[in-house]
């Protein structure tokens, strides 16, 4: 109940006009085009979540939520939580794909939106800077020079490494309108110098070459097995010998039980993929193998999405 709640007050951007002044349900009902009775009820319910505050019949919202829920704000999540919304509709389908397999597959939200999605990278970025300094801390990256980030996105990643290591430069690897979001992103932080863009699809093309550290996050639970270790020898090809591949994913127990928010991940990607999943480090090493990697080990396990997996690329 709550969550359904949640994602109507973000949809109709109550946060955002009640961040900006206190006002009754009368005037919201006006601002927003909608019903007195329902957004009374709804506002309440939400103040009682403690998101929104209500003092003399006036509504407001309060900083600390507005800063992430106004969508003025420039660390705004409202474009994650609206991918969220599309999330909920196709969820409702669950039963039947369940029932009768993947032919109730609804495209994602933001496929066919060019704004919407430029919205979602930056509010991705918004949630993944602020891991991605843990994460460059518990890989290591030692001596390498050169990174490759495959479907890196805007660069959160990217940007952590160059950060954390003076001396790397990186490519980034990503889909053509995601390499211009890029390149808008990073070019206020200084790194752009040390940076090479590359647009390309993974899924059809081949990555660059000659590196000795490829990062692949947040990918491989979008992708069948097969998909995966096609993607693994395509890295493979691009690492110098001796060169290393991290994975950052969820990485479930052997029986796929745990970490919970894993397992309701892989429920997620049956609804919005064709054959996605979550993976457990032994599937994850079978596939490595398969692409022709060694020594592989679990970096780091898995609590949000946090697990890292390493292989290497053989000297011989």
């Amino acid at each position: 109940m709550e969550s359904r709640i949640f994602l109507t007050a973000a949809e109709l951007d109550v946060f955002t006009l009640l961040a900006e002044k206190s006002m009754s349900a009368e005037d919201v009902a006006d601002n927003l085009k909608v019903t007195v009775r329902g957004i009374t009820i709804l506002l309440d319910a939400v103040v009682s979540m403690g998101l929104l505050g209500k003092e003399n019949g006036n509504y407001n919202c309060p900083n600390e939520v507005a800063v992430l829920l106004s969508k003025k704000s420039p660390r705004s999540i409202v474009p994650m939580i609206k991918h969220n919304i599309g999330g909920w509709k196709r969820w409702s389908d669950l039963t039947d794909i369940v029932r009768n397999g993947t032919d109730k597959i609804k495209p994602l939200v933001f496929d066919n939106n060019q704004s919407e999605q430029e919205a979602f990278i930056g509010a991705m970025h918004v949630i993944a800077y602020k891991m991605a300094p843990g994460i460059v801390s518990a890989i290591q990256p030692g001596n390498a020079v050169k990174l490759l980030d495959v479907g890196g996105a805007s660069g959160s990643y990217t940007q952590a490494f160059l950060e954390a290591c003076p001396r790397m430069n990186a490519t980034l690897f990503d889909l053509p309108q995601v390499i211009k979001m890029a390149k808008r992103r990073l070019a206020g932080t200084g790194l752009l110098n040390r940076i090479t863009l590359v647009a390309g699809d993974f899924y059809k093309d081949e990555l660059p070459a000659e590196y000795d550290l490829a990062l692949l996050s947040a990918i491989i639970h979008q992708n069948s097995t097969e998909q995966n270790i096609d993607l693994y020898k395509k890295i493979y090809r691009a690492l110098l010998p001796g060169g290393r591949l991290v994975i950052r994913d969820h990485i479930m127990s052997p029986d796929h039980t745990q970490p919970a928010g894993g397992t309701f991940f892989a429920v997620n990607m049956l609804v919005v993929t064709p054959g996605g999943s979550t993976y457990s480090f032994e599937e994850i090493r079978l596939s490595l193998e398969s692409a022709g990697f060694i020594k592989i080990k679990l970096i780091q396990p898995d609590e949000r999405m946090n697990g890292l997996v390493e292989g290497f690329k053989p000297y011989y």
